[in-house]
C-alpha cells in the first residue's frame, strides 16, 4: 500500500484519492505519449464499430425502449437523440454487448466500453473540443485498469463484476479530466462514483442480459458524478483505502497495492498495452480457441478424439468452466459466450468462431456439442493468469495417443497486438454485420480519424 502519513485516527492526510487526482490535473493532451493518443484512436474506431454492429439486436432496443429523455447527443446507429446519460448508456450496453470488446488483461476489465461512451457523450453535450476527449479517454481507461490491479481477482471472487465496478470510477475520472475539474472536484467526483458502483455476475446463471448494460451504466454513472462534483456535491476522499471504501465493499478488504493506482501515474501508461479481441467472446477462452484451431489444422477429426483435456486458470473456471454441463451445452447463445468448451468446439468444428457462432440456433449444432462433451479441464496451480492468457489443450484420441497444442499468450494482446489494419478490417465487419455498407464504413472511419482534432460531432454515427 502506498506510504501515507496517518492525520486521525486511521484516516490519512494525503488520501490515494487525492494523490491521484494530483496527478490527474496536471495532465495535458499535447505531452500524452503517442502510444498511448494511439491507443485511444484504436479505442474510438472499436467501439463505433461494436455500436452499429449491435445497433438492431432485441437488447439495444430494449435498452432504448427503457430511455424516456431526449437530448442532443447521439446513440451510435440511431437517428433519434439522447440526453448524456442514455446515450453513454446506450453506447456502452451496445459496445459490451456481444462481448467483442477490448480487455485490459492485468485486471480483466473491459475500459473502452465504459470510457468512449462516457466521455463523448459528455463532450457532446457539453462541448469541449476533442483533444479534451483524448486527455478525458485517456485518464479514464488509465484510471479504471490500475484499479483493477490493486486486489487482483478479489473482486470476481466476491460475486461482482470489475467492469462495472471500476468502470465507473474511470468514468468519473475520464469525463471529470475532459470537462477541466480541478484536482478537488476530481476527488469528489471519485467519492460519489463508488456509491454508483455495483454490477453482480449472476448473468452466469442463464445467459441474462444483465452483463450488457454493467458498462452503460458505469458511464452514465460517471458522468453524473463529474457533475456532481462540478456543482460542489462532496465525495470521500479516502474513497478507495477507507474502512468502508469501494475496495472494503466489493473485495472484502482494505489491504492492498495501491501504489499501483497511483505509481508512475501520467509517466507510465499501463492503457499501451490494452488488448483488442480477435474473437466476439470470453477473453480467457481466446487462447483455448487458437490451440483447437491448430488441432484441426493438424487433421485430427472430431470423431478421432476421445476428449480433450484443458489446463486452466483456477481463477476462470467459476465463470467460464463451471458448471461444466451448461459449458458443453450453454442454454442460449449469449452464455455460450462464457462457455469455453462450447467455444473452443466451435472453434475446432468450424474454423473460427465469430458473431455468428452465438446465436441461439447456433448453440444447438450438433457437430459442435459433441465435441464440446469430450471437453473437460484441469487446474494448472501455476497459469499466470489475469497477468497473462494463455492455453494448453491435450487432446487424447481413441487409439490412445495424445496430441498437444499451447497458446502461450493472448492473440490480440500486447505479447501480439492487431495492427490498425486489423482494427480497421474488424470495424468494417462489424459494421456491415449492423447493415451499413462499406461506402459508409470507409467514410466513417475517415471521421472518426479526425475527432480528436476539434469539437466533437457525432451526427455522421447516426440513423
Amino acid at each position: 500500500m502506498t506510504a501515507v502519513e496517518v492525520v486521525s485516527g486511521n484516516l490519512p492526510k494525503v488520501s490515494v484519492a487525492e494523490q491521484l487526482a494530483e496527478r490527474i490535473a496536471a495532465l495535458r493532451t499535447d505531452r500524452l505519449p503517442s502510444a498511448v493518443r494511439r491507443k485511444c484512436e484504436d479505442l474510438l474506431i472499436d467501439v463505433a464499430g461494436l455500436c452499429i454492429t449491435a445497433r438492431n439486436t432485441d437488447y439495444i432496443s430494449s435498452a432504448i425502449a427503457g430511455c424516456d429523455d431526449e437530448g442532443p447527443c447521439t446513440a451510435l446507429g440511431h437517428a433519434r437523440t439522447f440526453s448524456a446519460a442514455s446515450a453513454a448508456f446506450i453506447n456502452g450496453t451496445a459496445a459490451h454487448g456481444e462481448d467483442f470488446d477490448d480487455t485490459f488483461e492485468g485486471g480483466p476489465v473491459h475500459a473502452g466500453a465504459v470510457i468512449v461512451p462516457a466521455v463523448l457523450a459528455a463532450c457532446e453535450r457539453h462541448r469541449p473540443d476533442g483533444s479534451a476527449a483524448l486527455l478525458g479517454i485517456a485518464v479514464g481507461t488509465e484510471v479504471m485498469c490500475r484499479l483493477s490491479t490493486v486486489v487482483p481477482k478479489a473482486v470476481h471472487k466476491a460475486g461482482f463484476h470489475p467492469t462495472a465496478i471500476f468502470g465507473v470510477m474511470g468514468a468519473a475520472a475520464g469525463v471529470g479530466t475532459a470537462l477541466g475539474l480541478n484536482a478537488k472536484q476530481i476527488v469528489d467526483a471519485l467519492g460519489i462514483a463508488a456509491s454508483f458502483a455495483g454490477g453482480i455476475i449472476e448473468y452466469l446463471a442463464e445467459g441474462a442480459w444483465t452483463k450488457r448494460l454493467h458498462p452503460g451504466w458505469a458511464a452514465q454513472s460517471g458522468i453524473r458524478a463529474a457533475l456532481l462534483a462540478c456543482g460542489g456535491f462532496l465525495g470521500p476522499r479516502t474513497v478507495f483505502e477507507g474502512v468502508h471504501g469501494l475496495f472494503y465493499g466489493f473485495a472484502h478488504t482494505t489491504k492492498g497495492d495501491y501504489e499501483a493506482v497511483t505509481g508512475g501515474f501520467g509517466t507510465k501508461w499501463v492503457t499501451e498495452t490494452l488488448a483488442f479481441k480477435p474473437y466476439p467472446c470470453g477473453t480467457m477462452a481466446h487462447p483455448y480457441v487458437d490451440c483447437a484451431k491448430r488441432l484441426a489444422a493438424r487433421g485430427i477429426k472430431a470423431g478421432d478424439i476421445k476428449e480433450m483435456v484443458c489446463e486452466v486458470a483456477e481463477g476462470t473456471v467459476h465463470r467460464l468452466w463451471e458448471p461444466l454441463a451448461d459449458k458443453q451445452r450453454p442454454p442460449n447463445g449469449y452464455a455460450a459466450k462464457f462457455a469455453t468448451p462450447f467455444i473452443l468446439a466451435t472453434g475446432f468444428v468450424r474454423g473460427g468462431v465469430g458473431l455468428e457462432a452465438f446465436t441461439d440456433q447456433a448453440v444447438r449444432d450438433k457437430d459442435v456439442l459433441a465435441v464440446a462433451l469430450k471437453v473437460r479441464y484441469v487446474i494448472d496451480p501455476d497459469n499466470p493468469y489475469p497477468n497473462n492468457f494463455t492455453g494448453h489443450i491435450r487432446a487424447v484420441l481413441n487409439d490412445g495417443s495424445v496430441v498437444e497444442e499451447w497458446q502461450p499468450h493472448f492473440r490480440g494482446g500486447a505479447k501480439e497486438p492487431l495492427t490498425r489494419a486489423d482494427i480497421e478490417e474488424k470495424f468494417t465487419l462489424n459494421v456491415r454485420h449492423g447493415g451499413w455498407g462499406d461506402k459508409r464504413a470507409s467514410s466513417t472511419l475517415k471521421q472518426l480519424a479526425k475527432l480528436y482534432e476539434g469539437k466533437v460531432d457525432l451526427a455522421f454515427l447516426r440513423g
